[in-house]
């Protein structure tokens, strides 16, 4: 038998309305002996109308059962949310659940030592040290191997699969992995950029397209335009031009020396300040000609003062 908040209130409506009207006491344990002679004579064995039993029957000792021992739970408790990249929040810090918890709602615990994470059936999933600094991500290392092995598409896409397969045996795969990772780490849309470098094979054989995928890498040019331009280039090279002959046989012969491009930039960069310089002297406020009083001098008619 449940007890709500309705029974028992109308529990103590009952106490209210059956024992206390006329009666009159002396001190406390003068109306706790009353209380207890109506209760043994009157309220525990009158037929209950919902049980329709008596409450002395109901309540014989050998008919109940003790309540499990349940110790105090002392501990800071806060409901958390398990997102797709492993990690949820506690006091600050960012811990790591079981790849089986993506997107579920579970309870934190932490007291001095520890912060542990339980499911709604207040089973224990992961437990970690008690860290009371802040901003800390806690944890990543132990299951980042289990998403691997549970999700072989987290570890390497099948766009990145099948470039592998296509530049196996002629470009290191160290170079491929390292383009990828700036690739990744680029602002570019990292599927549009794959689908770009696969289209790439429908015109140029694997080996051009690991040549130039390694320069790119070089020159840290991450995308798949550059790779793109590269091919171009490779697949249409320019003709040396011939030197330019003049007229005059001696100008043929001149020789120049050659000049740094910094001399030019540093030139640009100096004009352009001098025309900022000028622009802000020309938006600035002309200030009044005349601050004081005007003198025979300043006149502007131009007459001259009297002696």
């Amino acid at each position: 038998m449940t007890f709500s908040k309705g029974k028992v209130e109308k529990s103590v409506a009952y106490l209210r309305s059956n024992f206390w009207p006329l009666r009159s006491f002396t001190d406390l344990a003068d109306v706790n002996r009353q209380v207890r002679q109506w209760l043994a004579e009157t309220a525990n064995v009158r037929l209950h109308r919902e049980t329709r039993q008596r409450p002395c029957d109901r309540f014989r000792p050998d008919t109940l059962r003790p309540l499990p021992a349940l110790p105090p739970d002392y501990r800071d408790t806060a409901e958390v949310f398990v997102y797709k990249d492993l990690r949820w929040h506690f006091d600050a810090n960012r811990y790591y659940a079981p790849p089986r918890c993506i997107e579920q709602h579970l309870i934190a615990k932490a007291d001095a030592s520890s912060v542990t994470l339980y499911d709604r059936q207040g089973l224990e999933i992961v437990r970690y040290l008690r860290c009371w600094r802040r901003g800390q991500t806690l944890g990543g290392e132990r299951f980042h191997a289990e998403l691997l092995a549970q999700r072989p598409a987290a570890r390497c896409s099948q766009a990145q699969q099948r470039l592998r397969a296509l530049l196996q045996g002629v470009c290191p795969l160290a170079s491929l992995e390292a383009f990828l990772r700036g690739l990744a780490d680029s602002d570019r849309a990292l599927f549009r950029q794959l689908q770009e470098l696969l289209a790439l094979f429908r015109a140029y054989r694997p080996e051009q397209v690991a040549a130039a995928l390694e320069k790119a890498l070089a020159a840290r040019a991450f995308g798949a335009a550059y790779v793109a331009h590269l091919l171009h280039q490779s697949a249409s090279p320019r003709e040396p031009q011939p030197p330019l002959q003049l007229r005059d046989p001696e100008l043929n012969q001149l020789t120049t020396d050659p000049l740094s491009l910094l001399d030019y930039d540093a030139f640009i960069l100096k004009a352009r300040k001098e025309s900022a310089d000028d622009l802000a002297r020309e938006t600035d406020p002309t200030a009044p000609e005349y601050h004081g009083a005007k003198t025979g001098n300043d006149d502007p008619g131009g007459g001259e003062g009297k002696s």
